[in-house]
């Protein structure tokens, strides 16, 4: 069965984004930016809600498109309209189970991109294997947070050594337990 990766950075105070989805405080570049484009290439899918989706329309990205070339691209949502193809694939139903089947078909890890509350939904379906934090030094103070409110929060297994950058931003791996308390 493939990994669910949720790998995504953060800051200090467990916000993904700003309240209106922003996420210009936190660090585009240097060696964290450099390694975390060089991990991309252990995914074969991602995996993202229509917010997050939806945030690269600014940048130019139409519906439909996909915005990481290369990755098969499955985008949670009742609310976007497109045109699915075989690159981008809407998915409006049925998520835990529809999630579930594409983690046993054959391939590398599968990248949950974002966002906050279709991680929670996916966290509470013990469907996220391992949790990438690339932890920003900032404090955003309100957000997006990284997870919604878990009835039973899992329990976390350091999975690779922590990474330090010197500009502050550092990389934690956990492996999650959904049997949790």
């Amino acid at each position: 069965m493939r990994k669910l990766v949720y790998h995504i950075a953060t800051s200090l105070d467990g916000y993904i984004a700003a309240t209106d989805g922003s996420v210009e405080r936190f660090l585009m570049q240097g060696p964290h930016a450099d390694d975390f484009v060089a991990s991309l290439t252990e995914y074969d899918t991602v995996i993202m809600g229509a917010r997050t989706y939806a945030f690269g329309f600014q940048f130019g990205l139409k519906a439909g498109q996909a915005a990481y070339p290369g990755l098969k691209h499955v985008i949670v949502s009742r609310s976007l309209k497109f045109t699915p193809s075989e690159e981008v694939a809407l998915l409006a139903d049925d998520v835990p189970a529809s999630i579930r089947r594409l983690k046993e078909q054959a391939g590398k890890p599968i990248w949950l991109c974002g966002g906050g509350v279709l991680a929670t939904l996916l966290a509470e379906h013990g469907l996220i294997d391992e949790l990438r934090l690339k932890v920003n030094p900032i404090v955003l103070g309100t957000g997006i947070p990284l997870f919604g409110t878990l009835a039973r929060p899992p329990l976390l297994q350091p999975s690779a050594p922590v990474k330090s950058y010197p500009n502050g931003v550092t990389l934690l791996s956990y492996r999650l337990d959904a049997g949790g308390s």
